[in-house]
């Protein structure tokens, strides 16, 4: 069922087409992912999905019923409600329901309160606020105050926010409670904008997981590339040539679109080659009388050629640090820091030392410390108690995760970038800007015009024409589009100094992180290693804590069982039959018989399927080779039918694949399966 159909529509902004005559429905269940570069319309897009803007051509139909929910990027929410009351009453319909439980019960006691009232009008008042209440009922039993505070507890917050007013909050905790708000009322179809910006990395996984359960549609702009490929279906994407959908995750879609580019470029090949030996054929017989027919005909097929656009390469932001000057062996100590707001200890007692190479990534709840502990590093805030000092040869730079509030709104971007290296040639502060994307008049335009994206690739700028061999980060990775966060880590990657960063991406931490600062309970714990070195040693010790036991007592379980129960009256287990026994082994050799036949018929079918891949990835290649060669002269409907041919078989190829790793994952199942089973036989 469809919820949503864009039926031809057409948007635009002064001389810029954001869409033009789009038609795409969204579906009931339709996990969609939006891409494209920042600017090129996909908050736009959710806007006139929830009706803020309209289209100035072409219709957008929603289904009757359809709740549409909507988390945009920036939300002023207003206070003066406690937590759980503001996500309860978010409701739709439960407001208005409470209004006229209110009103009813209001109504019921004017009447009682008069010496004369009409009995037979009480009775229906009373019948009137007893279905309210239980209408009212039902609501509760969909909406139950334990699962709003479910979800609060999933995003993090604690069971004594939950009559904390609104106020309280900051703003990234705000954008939780209206995240948690939209989640809890469930509706049809779900838009959210960079919903992991505010949330931290056990947030972020608890969401994650919730998103992959939610039975309604979604569509979703993230710049977290984990995140994305692991609740998409579908990719609704802004290219150059206008709005494509693709089938898959966002993997699928970059190899789908590699795919069409160079079916585009090897098309394009083809038809300039035939449109060249037409061309030779008119000129070369074009004198000629008896060939008059002959050129008229190729004029004509000349004139009816179709031209083929190819891919305009989208710019992106593209930038690599300079060699940093080396410092010294300790880059920087923090020596018994603790850092206090009035009565509230954040960190406490904090010792730490980074070393020349270090890449650090500092994990951990919010509100437990990252940011405190990476400003007082950065020297923007003072430790209550303690210090921090630089080594020798250390020159930080500092990107601070609100980077809009550093910024100066009465400069221009060139002149925001030049200000902090005034040495710096305007050629190189020029050649800086371009690199993330500021070109021609777009140096000029002043700080307070730009997006969040713009006055991010701003901030990154300034780090660049003065980096230091020191670079601390918070959260750099906010604002900026999937193709910018990519190119980032790209870049950093390649940076030669010591680097400590806060940040939620899974895929940035896990490029660079060689170390895990996990800050928490006012303290900071050092990992040594990946992040995924930190998180297997994360399970293992949930999974020893939910055991309850400690290591002496798993190597001693029988002592460990006397120790952790009381005492119990032995079972003595009666000793096996002969004919128990022989009709145990029967059995068990029977399935083991008939695990060895699946296993067998699955490994036919993977050797199959395998054959059929192999034999259409060879012909494909063999069609790729006659159209790409220059050599070969193919007739107009013949190369058609082959450029046909080659998308029908790549389609037949991703089937067949998709079917392969069905059939390989379920032989791994039962042959581990049957592993396990011989063990316990043996």
């Amino acid at each position: 069922m469809s919820l949503v159909v864009f039926d031809h529509v057409s948007l635009q902004f002064a001389d810029r087409s954001i869409v033009d005559d789009l038609s795409l429905r969204i579906a009931d269940g339709d996990r969609i992912g939006l891409i494209g570069p920042n600017g090129s319309g996909k908050t736009t897009l959710l806007r006139m999905l929830v009706g803020d803007q309209q289209p100035d051509s072409g219709t957008i139909r929603a289904s009757r019923g359809t709740r549409v929910g909507w988390l945009p990027q920036e939300l002023a929410v207003a206070g003066g409600v406690g937590l759980l009351d503001m996500v309860r009453s978010s409701v739709p319909g439960r407001a208005a329901l409470e209004e006229q439980i209110a009103s009813c019960e209001q109504e019921l006691q004017r009447l009682a309160d008069e010496p004369t009232s009409d009995d037979e009008l009480v009775t229906e008042q009373g019948h009137r606020l007893a279905e309210l209440h239980e209408r009212l009922g039902h609501y509760d039993a969909l909406f139950s105050d334990h699962e709003a505070a479910r979800i609060l507890a999933g995003l993090g917050f604690t069971t004594r926010d939950l009559g904390r007013d609104l106020d309280e909050l900051s703003g990234g905790w705000k954008m939780r409670a209206v995240l948690a708000a939209l989640l809890f009322q469930r509706p049809e179809l779900l838009l959210l904008d960079e919903p992991t910006n505010h949330l931290d990395m056990p947030s972020v996984a608890w969401f994650s997981s919730f998103l992959q359960r939610w039975p309604g549609a979604f569509i979703l702009i993230s710049h977290d590339r984990e995140f994305l490929n692991e609740q998409v279906r579908r990719i609704v994407s802004f290219e150059s040539e206008g709005v494509r959908s693709y089938q898959g995750d966002y993997e699928r879609y970059l190899v789908q679109r590699a795919e069409e580019e160079v079916l585009l470029e090897n098309r394009a090949k083809n038809l300039q080659r035939e449109r060249e030996h037409l061309e030779q054929f008119v000129n070369r017989f074009r004198a000629k009388a008896t060939k008059a027919a002959a050129v008229q005909s190729r004029v004509k097929a000349l004139e009816k050629m179709e031209d083929v656009e190819l891919f305009q390469k989208r710019r992106s932001m593209r930038f690599t640090f300079p060699p940093c000057a080396r410092a010294g062996n300790e880059v920087q100590r923090v020596e018994h820091v603790t850092k206090s707001y009035g009565a509230l200890e954040v960190l406490r007692d904090v010792s730490l030392s980074v070393y020349r190479g270090d890449r650090i990534g500092i994990i951990g709840p919010n509100g437990a410390g990252k940011t405190t502990l990476l400003k007082m590093m950065a020297g923007e805030l003072e430790p209550s108690a303690g210090t921090t000092s630089l080594g020798h040869g250390v020159v930080p730079g500092y990107y601070a995760q609100h980077h809009a509030e550093l910024l100066d709104a009465r400069h221009t971007v060139y002149e925001e970038v030049a200000a902090k290296n005034p040495q710096l040639p305007q050629s190189r502060v020029r050649s800086v800007l371009g690199a993330f994307l500021f070109s021609g008049d777009d140096v000029d335009k002043p700080i307070r015009v730009l997006s969040g994206g713009e006055k991010a690739r701003v901030a990154l700028a300034r780090l660049l024409v003065s980096p230091g061999n020191y670079l601390l980060l918070d959260e750099a990775t906010n604002h900026l589009d999937l193709a910018s966060c990519e190119s980032l880590v790209e870049s950093l990657a390649g940076y030669d100094g010591t680097m400590v960063f806060v940040s939620h991406n899974r895929a940035l931490i896990r490029r660079l992180a060689t170390k895990i600062w996990v800050v928490e309970n006012g303290g900071v714990t050092e990992y040594p290693g990946s992040l995924d070195d930190y998180m297997t040693r994360e399970r293992a010790r949930l999974s020893r804590d939910d055991e309850g036991s400690t290591d002496a007592e798993r190597a001693e379980p029988a002592t460990r069982a006397v120790r952790s129960a009381p005492a119990k009256p032995a079972l003595v287990q009666p000793a096996e039959t002969p004919e128990a026994d022989r009709a145990r082994r029967r059995e068990e050799a029977r399935r083991r018989d008939e695990r060895q036949k699946k296993i067998g018929t699955l490994k036919k079918r993977v050797a199959e399927l395998e054959k059929r891949i192999a034999d259409l990835e060879k012909a494909q290649a063999e069609r790729n080779a006659r159209l790409c060669d220059p050599a070969v002269d193919l007739a107009h409907d013949a190369r058609f039918a082959m450029l046909t041919a080659l998308q029908v078989e790549q389609e037949k190829i991703d089937e067949l694949t998709m079917r392969w790793e069905e059939v390989a994952a379920e032989l791994e199942r039962e042959e581990s399966s049957a592993t396990s089973a011989n063990a316990l036989g043996a």
